[in-house]
């Protein structure tokens, strides 16, 4: 919200700088986001006056102008304004200075072979206005020499963020009652002298919407001259950030961003009938004021009359009846609409606007009468006419929070005591009538304001957070105990074993485009219905989409290689609605897995036993059983069926997916080439048993080296290795304790439909060294386990 200081003294008596009015808005909580200071932008632009005007020698349409700046001898300029002329009085702009339109910087310079010694200035060129046809032309009796800001009037604007907890300050009226209780100036009353009405006010006015409008006030003003709106008013909407459109618009703009009262002014001619509060009729439509046509629905309240919809309630006014210059009569509307009701409107149309922004944070429902006199007396100053009794439809709800406080909370809840009777002063300055017993009534500008913790906030920032003493919380003696949770613990060891491993973490949002959840969705997506943006709508069920679109978006930025992991939660929607959060860890491998190179050749990319390495290593990290895993499919649609499966302890409980992507997955992502990845489902993992009641074992290391023996086995084609090493493992626990493939061969010798496995076993004796038989009782067990999976050793 922007205002000026010109506009804050309007309703603030004060003598406080820039500075220190800035200082102490941050100080009670209206944070300063900016400061525009107009007399910076206008330094090195004087009043100058025109001596002579002559033809430029070598242009035709410009002029050589000698120019007195009131600073010794006159300048020569070129100028090319049609009413540059010798006696006029404008703005020259020296050499250094920037014009502000554009930012060009004012040089000495030979302008068609003459020299020109800086530019006389339009409007548009000092973002004055937007005339643009010639120079400025200012009074014969501008004092020639002064500083075009001294002359014009530099008027700072502040630009600050308004909480959405304070309605009572989006206007600047209640900046300055802030200000005021802070000790920075007086606050000027608020003068609102009632217009009497001279005529019945001619429309039947009244509300069919109670809930979403419990009250209606309007009247009518006749014979009013819709024109340009004043330069003082001007001036402050443009400060404010607003183009003055005309008078009448313009006025109801200005009681919107002085009181924080939204209005809206119809042109009477345009208007049919009885002027209605009412909810809208599914299927009715209305044109806004910014020129689209909005559907409505039986939610939704309206302003409507016989023939039709002219407003969105609290929101938007519409095109038909709005006023134009030739608008001699109007109707004045002020209501107030409820801001849950308003909030729903807006946010199903997708429409925004200062109203809205207004009643849906909670305006002053006692500022109806107030607001509407007013607006009477600003228009009828301003634009002429009479106007009619006022019009009541409804009762604005007026009740506001009574809490009984204990001045001690100041201390208790905000670490700093404060006299009682400095608490009692800042209350009464913000509005708040405070009995004797220390019962608090709020005033209707402040809907925020429930009980006594509201109003130890309101003590402690005026009186000033910064006289809050820092004091360190207690500790007690002794090592603290450990914080973090199992989970947190996980994450962590993960997180490093995954960078260490040369995955870099990336960190995607929770919400997906309902398209790219729907890709790796096994059921039900959790869907906002009040989401940030249409491609942040669904909680994501897996973190693989997110890292795709990573990928996606690295790829096209020239990255070659990527590792990406990221842990976090996949959201889950149960059959019965229940929600369900799960951690995961997802793995991403795209792009050159090996560069191109002397030694290696053409690059080579990622593939599915790369995923699968990641994700054993990961589970092994977080404590799975990763030798009693089983490799098996079905990993799901997203995923290539030849090149991907699961991992699984037992054959229901999957701790991992992982394999390429399917290239119609990949399709849809916009990636192309192959992309290898993986996802553990940390919620799967087992816990270890009695993992919290015993500690782990000392390391030692066997006293008898150990012994490997190879076996080469034929297995059907179809066979999994995976398989074949496991029942390998498993054959004689006491003695094997590792085994791994180290040869797959497929060519002569080996019969059609088959293939050879060559697996390493790792033995380890533990009393004594191995005997002869003894290894070959370990050998029968070996093959004895192949054969059940129809496994030979190979001749």
């Amino acid at each position: 919200m922007k205002f000026s200081l010109s506009w804050l003294k309007d309703h603030l008596d004060t003598a406080a700088s820039v500075a220190e009015i800035s200082a102490a808005l941050n100080a009670i909580g209206i944070e300063v986001e900016g400061i525009e200071d107009p007399a910076a932008k206008l330094e090195g632009f004087r009043v100058a006056r025109v001596l002579t005007a002559a033809p430029h020698p070598n242009a035709d349409k410009l002029q050589v102008l000698t120019v007195d700046t009131g600073a010794g001898d006159p300048l020569q300029v070129v100028c090319g304004a049609p009413n540059a002329r010798a006696g006029l009085v404008g703005v020259l702009g020296t050499a250094g200075a920037v014009v502000p339109a554009n930012g060009m910087v004012l040089k000495v310079a030979a302008v068609r072979g003459v020299e020109s010694n800086g530019m006389m200035c339009s409007t548009r060129e000092l973002e004055l206005g937007e005339d643009h046809e010639g120079i400025i032309e200012l009074p014969a009796d501008a004092p020639v020499g002064t500083p075009f800001a001294d002359y014009h009037g530099a008027d700072p604007v502040f630009d600050v963020s308004i909480t959405p907890n304070r309605p009572d300050c989006m206007g600047v009226y209640g900046i300055a009652r802030d200000l005021a209780a802070a000790g920075l100036g007086v606050l000027k009353p608020i003068a609102a002298a009632p217009v009497s009405g001279t005529f019945p006010c001619p429309v039947d006015i009244r509300t069919d919407d109670p809930a979403g409008c419990p009250a209606f006030y309007g009247r009518v003003i006749r014979g009013v001259s819709n024109g340009a709106s004043p330069k003082w008013l001007q001036d402050r909407l443009k400060s404010a950030g607003q183009r003055p459109i005309s008078a009448l618009v313009d006025l109801t703009n200005y009681l919107m961003l002085s009181y924080g009262r939204p209005a809206h002014a119809y042109d009477l001619a345009k208007l049919s009938g009885a002027v209605v509060a009412r909810k809208a009729r599914d299927g009715e439509t209305v044109l806004a004021l910014n020129g689209k046509e909005y559907g409505l629905d039986g939610a939704m309240t309206v302003i409507a009359d016989d023939a039709g919809v002219h407003d969105i309630a609290g929101i938007m006014g519409g095109e038909h009846s709005g006023c134009t210059e030739a608008t001699t009569d109007v109707l004045l509307e002020i209501a107030y609409f409820d801001p849950e009701a308003i909030a729903a409107t807006g946010r199903k149309l997708n429409l925004t606007s200062d109203a809205r922004s207004r009643f849906e944070r909670g305006v002053d429902p006692a500022f109806l009468d107030d607001g509407l006199e007013l607006l009477t007396a600003l228009i009828v100053e301003t634009c002429g006419g009479a106007a009619s009794d006022v019009v009541r439809a409804g009762e604005p709800p007026l009740g506001t929070a009574v809490v009984g406080y204990d001045p001690k909370l100041a201390e208790t809840l905000g670490g700093v005591g404060i006299p009682d009777g400095e608490q009692k002063r800042i209350l009464a300055a913000l509005g708040f009538a405070v009995s004797d017993d220390w019962t608090v009534t709020a005033p209707g500008w402040r809907p925020d304001v429930a009980g006594a913790p509201d109003i130890v906030e309101e003590v402690v920032r005026i009186w000033g957070l910064d006289n809050i003493e820092s004091v360190a919380l207690p500790r007690v003696d002794g090592v603290a105990r450990p914080t973090a949770t199992a989970a947190q613990k996980l994450e962590r060891r993960l997180r490093r074993a995954a960078a260490a491993r040369g995955l870099n973490e990336a960190v995607t949002w929770s919400f997906l485009p309902v398209s790219e959840a729907e890709a790796f969705a096994a059921g039900p997506l959790w869907v906002l219905e009040n989401p940030i943006s249409e491609d942040m709508k669904a909680m994501r069920p897996s973190l693989l989409p997110g890292l795709l679109s990573a990928a996606r978006r690295n790829l096209a930025r020239g990255a070659t290689s990527l590792r990406l992991f990221e842990i976090g939660r996949r959201y889950l929607r149960g059959a019965d609605g229940a929600s369900d959060e799960r951690l995961s860890i997802a793995v991403v491998l795209a792009g050159d897995k090996v560069p191109r190179g002397w030694a290696s050749g053409k690059a080579s990319a990622f593939d599915a036993f790369d995923a699968k390495a990641e994700a054993l290593a990961l589970l092994a990290e977080a404590g799975a059983p990763v030798d009693n895993l089983q490799v098996m499919g079905e990993a799901g649609p997203q995923f290539h069926p030849g090149q991907s499966a699961t991992l699984r302890l037992g054959p229901k409980t999957v701790l991992a997916r992982f394999g390429m992507v399917h290239p119609a997955t990949a399709k849809a992502f916009d990636l192309d080439g192959p992309v290898a990845v993986a996802e553990l489902l940390l919620d799967a993992i087992p816990g270890k048993r009695g993992a919290a009641t015993f500690a782990r074992a000392a390391y030692a290391p066997p006293a008898l080296q150990a012994v490997t023996r190879d076996f080469a086995f034929l297995v059907p084609l179809d066979t999994p290795a995976g398989d074949l090493v496991r029942v390998v493992k498993g054959a004689d626990k006491a003695n094997i304790v590792a085994a791994r493939l180290f040869d797959d061969f497929r060519g002569a010798g080996v019969p059609e439909g088959h293939k050879s496995l060559a697996v390493e076993v790792t033995l380890q004796p533990g009393e004594k060294s191995y005997g002869e038989a003894d290894l070959k009782a370990i050998a029968d067990k070996v093959t004895a386990a192949a054969a059940k999976l129809g496994a030979q050793l190979r001749a």
